[in-house]
């Protein structure tokens, strides 16, 4: 006989993740970052939420290569989360069968997450449904957090009134020391273009970067934010320190 689960006063948690796509500049299919994902959606459930995973589109999700820890590269070899993650059918079926934005009442949520990777680069940065839905969350007063190139639609989101969503907030988003060890180990660049030049060209905004592939998140006031992979479950605490449980 199973057990009934009681969710009434339950959190609701929206993780977005990117569908799936390929990089224009290196022809190699891309798609989300899955430590990002994984490793935030531990946190969330540990602190008792009900955690949705979607994509803007719906459907089935792919994940960078690199991120995945069987991969032969071994780039993400210790990433046991997310190997757990990956050998759980039960798990594994919430990235292959994701609703789309469309289809949620994103009212219900009290908070939205977005997952980073290659994908969201080409995807996120220039969907409008992706920036409204995030503005729509920090405007409502709910929690909206961004982690690694996902940040990179922070370079363009606007509130109602046409000023940027960062414009008077310090943020952070991946590093132009990274994107050089990326570079540097596969031989070629990567990403079209890097979200630390292009947030330093904007003006009112105060983006900052720690180490090179440190855990580092910044909360200021509605808005969260993770500067790269090692990122996802700082920022994820830093939301449940806001929602409280």
């Amino acid at each position: 006989m199973s057990a009934t689960v009681d969710t009434v006063g339950q959190k609701k948690v929206l993780v977005l993740a990117s569908n799936p796509s390929v990089s224009e500049q290196t022809g190699w299919d891309i798609g989300f970052w899955w430590s990002e994902l994984t490793h935030a959606y531990w946190e969330f459930v540990e602190a008792g939420y009900q955690v949705t995973i979607a994509s803007p589109d719906g459907g089935a999700l792919r994940a960078d290569p690199w991120s995945d820890p069987r991969d032969e590269s071994e780039y993400s070899a210790e990433d046991l989360l997310s190997l757990g993650f990956l050998n759980s059918p039960e798990h594994l079926a919430l990235v292959q069968h994701t609703p789309a934005i469309a289809d949620l009442a994103t009212d219900e949520f009290d908070a939205i997450y977005l997952v980073g990777g290659q994908a969201p680069m080409y995807t996120f940065v220039n969907d409008k449904r992706v920036h409204e839905l995030v503005a729509h969350f920090y405007e409502s007063g709910r929690i909206a957090a961004v982690v690694c190139h996902a940040t990179a639609i922070l370079l363009r989101t606007t509130l109602s009134d046409g000023s940027l969503l960062v414009s008077g907030k310090t943020w952070t988003g991946f590093a132009n020391s990274e994107e050089d060890y990326a570079d540097e180990f596969v031989g070629r660049r990567i990403q079209p273009f890097r979200i630390e030049d292009e947030a330093h060209n904007l003006p009112g905004t105060n983006f900052i970067v720690q180490s090179r592939f440190r855990a580092h998140a910044v909360r200021d006031g509605l808005l969260i934010t993770g500067q790269q992979q090692y990122s996802g479950r700082a920022a994820a605490n830093l939301l449940i320190d806001a929602l409280g449980h």
